[in-house]
């Protein structure tokens, strides 16, 4: 019964859009995420969640009491919004049950077809019930299955008397696929000593690492003219803007040639005239310190296009996005042992891999509140070939429990750093 309220939890999350758009214009983004968190408040209290709101700016809090009172205050935390590189509007997800192996068409779109090729970890999930888009948008796993996991998990801690935990703090936040998850979350009335994000992929993976990361803003000015009266006047701001972008190596230092530990720059808006043309690039390594040699690097490439374009001017404008989640675990270093510790206490091996990319917990984690990321049964984040795995949410509400188990024995005040 729980399992299948869990699917039908993520099915009905799936169906409201709640697509990020342009950062800045409004908070949230979108007003889909409004929707949900409205929904998701109204579940939390009709569960038992008295305190459960939606603030001024989307954000939704709520506590689970804890039948232990005097440990450490751990919160669980995901986003409602999901990646605007591929549509969330009008899914229509298809569910496999009892998986027999094998690749999977996409009902909406012939072309498009979860392979296991690409996708080997199928090859460990037969028999499982996997949730997989039409094709035509992606499904929202990332990360409508963490706010499934944490409720399905809070629900059980409320209808179950022999589950023993302190107190849990639930935080759904907005925007964060868009780098501004955290941005209005009021910590203080957030109240956590430790914080979880539930937004990983597959099953057992543990992160205590994430890239730190900053955009590069590169604005190119030129010189515009009239083209019948250009030449020796005109000066081409796309031409010398296209130029800095293919001076920038593509062996090293781009997705396309990078993996685990290795960092990037990344061209990904180029928008502009002949006047002027802004290519944004996200700078992103594992040391904070490489963020700078980057930001270095396309300063030297740009002298060199100013170089061989006469009359243009090139400034580049850093702005620091997030940091590595790693950098700022020690205020509490029980964070990441305890859930090694309820992995290896359900039987299973956990898997400690590094996230090439970042999570709302980067930002929680900055600002003080120690925050690594756990398993969601995500897979293919961001498309259309997205799909999700419900035995593998499953063992995250397990875990989440186990979890939350292990903290309610542990002291209040935390550990000292070694």
């Amino acid at each position: 019964m729980s399992r299948e309220r869990l699917l039908n939890r993520f099915l009905k999350y799936t169906q409201i859009d709640t697509t990020a758009g342009e950062p800045g214009e409004k908070y949230p983004s979108s007003d889909g995420q409004l929707v949900l968190g409205k929904l998701l408040a109204e579940e939390m209290r009709e569960m038992g969640i008295v305190d459960a709101e939606q603030d001024k700016f989307g954000i939704v809090y709520g506590t689970v009491p804890g039948k232990v009172t005097d440990c450490p205050v751990v919160a669980l935390n995901s986003h409602v919004d999901t990646s605007p590189e591929t549509t969330g509007a009008n899914v229509k997800p298809q569910v496999i049950h009892n998986y027999a192996g094998g690749d999977i068409p996409l009902p909406g779109d012939r072309s498009k077809v979860i392979t296991v090729k690409d996708n080997p970890e199928l090859n460990d999930l037969h028999g499982c019930t996997l949730i997989t888009t039409d094709g035509t948008t992606l499904l929202g796993g990332d990360d409508k299955a963490g706010i499934a996991v944490i409720l399905e998990a809070a629900q059980r801690i409320l209808e179950n008397d022999s589950l023993v935990t302190g107190p849990l703090k639930i935080l759904f936040t907005c925007d964060e696929e868009i780098g501004h998850g955290v941005d209005h979350v009021d910590l203080k009335r957030l109240g956590a000593d430790v914080c979880y994000t539930l937004d990983g992929p597959g099953a057992n993976e543990l992160n205590a690492e994430t890239f730190s990361a900053d955009l590069a803003t590169v604005t190119v000015k030129g010189v515009n003219i009239h083209p019948s009266i250009a030449k020796g006047r005109m000066v081409n701001s796309i031409r010398a803007a296209s130029l800095l972008v293919a001076k920038l190596p593509v062996d090293k230092l781009s997705p396309e040639s990078t993996e685990e530990r290795e960092g990037f720059i990344h061209p990904y808006i180029v928008q502009g005239g002949v006047a002027e043309t802004v290519v944004q690039c996200i700078l992103r390594s594992f040391e904070t310190e490489e963020l700078t040699e980057q930001a270095n690097l396309l300063r030297t490439l740009a002298k060199e296009v100013e170089a061989e374009f006469p009359g243009s001017e090139i400034s580049i404008k850093i702005t620091p996005q997030y940091r590595n989640l790693r950098d700022g675990l020690d205020k509490e270093p029980r964070a990441v042992p305890l859930a090694e510790k309820a992995h290896q206490a359900l039987g299973r091996q956990v898997n400690k891999s590094v996230i090439r990319g970042g999570t709302d917990g980067s930002a929680l984690t900055a600002q003080g509140l120690p925050t690594p990321n756990l398993s969601t049964g995500q897979h293919n984040p961001h498309s259309p070939l997205e799909w999700a795995c419900l035995d593998e949410m499953e063992q995250a509400v397990e875990l989440v429990l186990k979890l939350l188990e292990l903290w309610s024995s542990e002291p209040k005040r935390p550990a000292a750093s070694s």
